[in-house]
This record gives structure tokens, sequence and C-alpha cells, in this order.
């Protein structure tokens, strides 16, 4: 019995001398502060050359962490004295701690010879990170810090993190000279603001010293990886000095997105909605151009994302669109509208198909693609003939008469409102009254040339008569007989515009341009605008100018949105209103 005994342990011992693992996991140290990485050095040691390895490292749960370092290293020699091979491997990981408190760092785990090895949990200890600011110090400014928080610095490619700019300082005093903030730039990072709204001082935030929120943006990275952020700068002004500071650097964990994107997936990061309308209120007709929208809706990246296109097809022509946002920044992201108007021109009659191309966008929240595929929208087109054949007689005669009330050339009159809508019904009551408007018209017309030759007559009787005034006199007689009631031109214009009838828009401003030009007695804009610097200032001659350029864009732009329209009727109204004497 004791030979068998001492045979078990002879066996036990050879055993253990022959191979043995070891792994264990060890801390720079046990208790940190929020800004302070955790550096941990895990170390597997195997005695023997009969060990298979058959799994890697595996890391516990980090998600409290942010992982922002890696490295490791391997070596193995010959124990002299058992004459075994040890194989040693060292990994350091280097973490960013996410919150504060207790934390625990769960166990690493190694699969060898279908054995599963594992070192112990442990707990560290996170407190509370003394908040330091600045990068820059002037002895002017050594009482004023900047500060950037980042609300979240975990986050995808193109999905946004909201940023809070606050200012430290002693004195409450010193707030009120900061000045000229400065975003940061760089070509990985898309920025923009939220809010300059300076927000109320907090006496005590931290120890003696008072706070201030001075901005809040938000921060969109466009590539995967650790992306620093550069620091905010703003100055300080003083009486005698103005000093530059700077806030500190940011660093965000950028994550990649994850592989096996859909085709039609480019760069939109979000929650977003397709659709595709046919704006065109006229029917559509062949080889005539009609006004189709692409909207994309929802919350993400919308103004730096790839907008889905309209397809190609041999059933339509497009041109490139004009793109128009709405969006609004919020702590919570932005939100909003963007829309592409594509003008299609159909090449064939009966129904097509328009068609955009793929549009795939990730979500954040769910962490996955989502795959929207294409819209389509139907688009009934006729041919000419088809068109004119489905007018009625009365449509005819109220095209006729639309186009006579277009043609009558005075700004006076708003012929335009008088214009008569398709019906689909025979109205008597419409026909009679045409007929009796364009008789009223005649007579009107008959009227007003017989009052422009009598006019002319009187203005050749004062012309002959000598002039006993002074210059200025006979400088303010010519200008009283060239004077226009502008006010008639702005109604007239609104209403042109409301009908979407802008070739006679531009047209009636082009004579309201003129009869203003004519009031200072000038044929040309160029002399008109030093006439305007002289008599009225550079700025009102500068606002002359870039409202002309305004409306040469607009005037020839292939689509004229109504906001557009809206904008330049009121820079008419309020440039002309302070120049027409």
């Amino acid at each position: 019995m004791q030979s068998r005994i001492t045979y078990i342990l002879f066996l036990l011992i050879s055993v253990i001398s022959y191979g043995q693992v070891n792994l264990t996991v060890t801390p720079d140290k046990t208790s940190y502060t929020a800004n302070e990485v955790i550096n941990l050095t895990i170390v597997l040691e195997i005695e023997g050359s009969d060990y298979n390895q058959q799994t890697k490292l595996r890391l516990p749960d980090f998600s409290k962490f942010n992982l922002i370092g890696t490295g490791s290293v391997s070596n193995a020699f010959m124990d002299p004295e058992t004459n075994t091979v040890v194989s040693q491997a060292v990994t350091r990981l280097a973490l960013e701690p996410k919150q504060k408190g207790k934390l625990k760092i769960g166990s690493f785990l190694i699969t060898i010879n279908n054995k599963i090895y594992k070192t112990e949990p442990f707990d560290i200890s996170i407190k509370e990170a003394e908040k330091k600011a600045v990068a820059v110090n002037t002895p002017a400014s050594k009482d004023v810090y900047l500060n950037m928080e980042v609300e979240d610095r975990e986050v995808y490619q193109d999905q946004p993190t909201v940023a809070v700019l606050k200012v430290y300082s002693k004195n409450m005093d010193n707030f009120r000279k900061v000045k000229n903030i400065h975003l940061p730039e760089k070509n990985n990072l898309e920025v923009y603001p939220i809010s300059y709204a300076k927000s109320e001082i907090d006496p005590s935030d931290y120890g003696n010293m008072a706070s201030q929120i001075l901005a809040v943006f938000m921060i969109f990275p466009n590539e995967a990886g650790y992306v620093e952020v550069p620091g905010v700068s703003a100055s300080v002004n003083s009486f005698s000095h103005k000093n530059k500071i700077v806030s500190n650097k940011v660093k965000i964990n950028v994550k990649k997105l994850p592989e096996g994107s859909p085709e039609g997936f480019k760069n939109a990061v979000g929650n977003f909605k397709v659709n595709v309308e046919n704006v065109s209120k006229e029917k559509a007709e062949v080889k005539k151009p009609i006004n189709v929208v692409v909207k994309v809706s929802g919350e993400g990246n919308l103004k730096s994302m790839e907008l889905p296109k309209i397809a190609e097809s041999p059933d339509y022509d497009f041109f490139a669109p004009k793109i128009t946002s709405k969006v609004t920044l919020a702590t919570t992201g932005m939100m909003g509208e963007v829309s592409a108007n594509y003008v299609v021109i159909p090449k064939k009659a009966g129904e097509i198909i328009i068609k955009t191309e793929p549009f795939a966008f990730f979500d954040p929240v769910n962490k996955e693609y989502v795959d929207l595929e294409h819209e389509d929208l139907a688009v009934n087109a006729f041919s000419h003939d088809q068109i004119m054949e489905s007018r009625s007689t009365v449509e005819k005669v109220n095209e006729y008469t639309n186009t006579f009330l277009e043609t009558v050339n005075t700004p006076v009159l708003k012929t335009t409102s008088l214009k008569v809508k398709e019906k689909n019904k025979f109205h008597w009551n419409i026909l009679f009254t045409n007929l009796f408007i364009l008789l009223g018209l005649v007579i009107a017309f008959l009227l007003f040339k017989t009052w422009q030759r009598k006019r002319k007559t009187g203005k050749k009787v004062l012309m002959d008569k000598p002039s006993l005034g002074s210059v200025a006199e006979t400088e303010n007689e010519i200008r009283q007989q060239f004077k226009t009631d502008i006010n008639d031109y702005f109604s007239y214009l609104e209403n042109l515009k409301d009908n979407n009838d802008y070739q006679k828009f531009f047209q009636t401003l082009e004579e309201l341009d003129e009869e203003v030009r004519n009031q200072y007695l000038q044929n040309s804009q160029h002399d008109f605008r030093n006439v305007l610097e002289n008599d009225k200032g550079y700025a009102v001659a500068e606002e002359y100018i870039v409202l002309q350029q305004s409306v040469q864009i607009e005037k020839y732009a292939p689509v004229k949105s109504s906001e557009g329209m809206d904008e330049l009727l009121t820079s008419i109204v309020n440039l002309y209103s302070k120049i027409s004497k």
C-alpha cells in the first residue's frame, strides 16, 4: 500500500515538473483619476512543449472603458534546471474610464489543450478628475480659462457628438471680455454650431472659480480611429490688450462602421425617409420640363450625406438638381429635410416610371444597416396633340384671353389676377365675364392712348415756354415728369410671383429699374451706382449692385424656388423704397 502511494506521488511530481500554464493580469495601480490612463499587463507563461494554444487571449467586457492602445511581445527560452522549454507572451492594454466610482475588470480567458485558463476579476477605483483648462496662458489672460467637454467620446463614423465650451475665472467681470469664438477646424471633422447663447454664470462650478457656457456645437467625425478635436480659441479683450486663449483638446474614439453594407450605402448615418413627388401643376407633356423633387427627411448627417440621385433611363432626361435644406441643430442631433429639385423632360408619351438610385443608411441606435432600395414615381406624359385635343372650346377661349391679358404692358392694372384657371365643367358665366372684361380692357386701352396723346401735347407746350427758374427747379420739374408710383410696381411684381409668371416678373423689374434711374437722369446701371454712392451713401450703392447680381442668378436659374423669389421680392421692395424719389 505504501509503495502505491509513493508511486502516485512520484507520478504527480513528474507531471507538474514536465509542464505548467500560468496566466496573470496586473494593473499599474488600483486607484486612478478620471483623466488617467489604466495600464494592464497580462502575462501568459507556458512550461513544456506539449501545450497547444487553441484560442487567442479573450478580453473581458470593456463597455465601461475606452480601449486606447494595445501591444504584445513574446519570447521562448530553455530552463537549464528542468530542461524544459518556457514560452512567455506579454500583452499591454491602455484603458480610459468612461465613468467614476468602483469598476470591475473581468477575467481574461484562453484555451490550451481543450482546457480554459482564466484570471481572477478585480476592482479598480476611479476618482473625480481635477478640471484643467487651457492650453495657452498669457500674463494678461492667465485668470481666464476655456474648457471643452464632449458628451459622448465613443461614436460611429459620421455620427454626431455634442461639445460644450465653458469659460472659468475667479473674476466674473472677465466673462464679458471673452469674444470672437472660433470653433475647431480639421479635415476629418465637420463642426456645426448649435448655440452661441451665453448661459447664466455658475458662481461655484469648480472650487472658488465661476463658470459660464459660451457655446454648444456638434461634431461629425468622418473617419474611423482615434480622432483629436483641436482646442476652441477665443480672445480676451481689455482696454489695452487683446489676448488669445485656447481650450483643451479632446480625443474621440470613432468606431468603424460594420462590414456588409448594402449597395446603396454611401455615408448616411442616422434614421431617414425618402420621398419622390412631381410638383408641377400642369400636365406632363413630351419634351416639356416638369419638376421632380427627391426629398430625404429624418435625423442624422443631413448636411454632409450623399443624396440619392435619379436613375438614368431612356424614357426621360434630367439635369443637375438644385439642393435646398431645412435643417435644425439641437442637442439631440441634426433634424429636418434636404430636397433635390430636378428638371425632368419626358421623351415619350404614356406612363413613365422615374426611379431613384438605391439608398441605404446605418442606424447607430440599432447598430444595423437599413436598405430602402429605390423609390418610384409614375408620371403620365401626353403628346402635344393630346394636350390640345383634351381642351374644350371654353378652355381655348380662356387661353386666348389670358394671352391677351399678359401682353397688356402696364404695371398699374393687375391683369394677371383676371386670368382664368382651367375648369372641368362648362360655365357660361365665365365665358360672358371674359368677353365683358376683354371689351372693357379695349375701351380702357383706347382711353389710355388718348390720355397719353394729350399729355405729350401738354409737355410740348411747357417745353416751348421760356424757363425763368433756377437749374435745381428745372431739374426737379423734369424729375416730376418722370416720376412713377413704385408701389404699383411692387403690387404687380407680387402678383406675378404668386402666379409663377417669372418671365413677366423680370420684365417688369427691368421697367421698374429703368423708371427709378430716369428719376436720377441716368441711363446705365454703372453711372447710377456712382450717383447712389454720392447721394445715398456707399452701403446703398453696394446693396444695389448685390441686388442686380441676385436678380441675374434667379433669372437664369433652371428651377426657381418660392423661397428664393420671396427673398428677392423683399430685397427689391426694401431697396427701391429707399432710392426712389
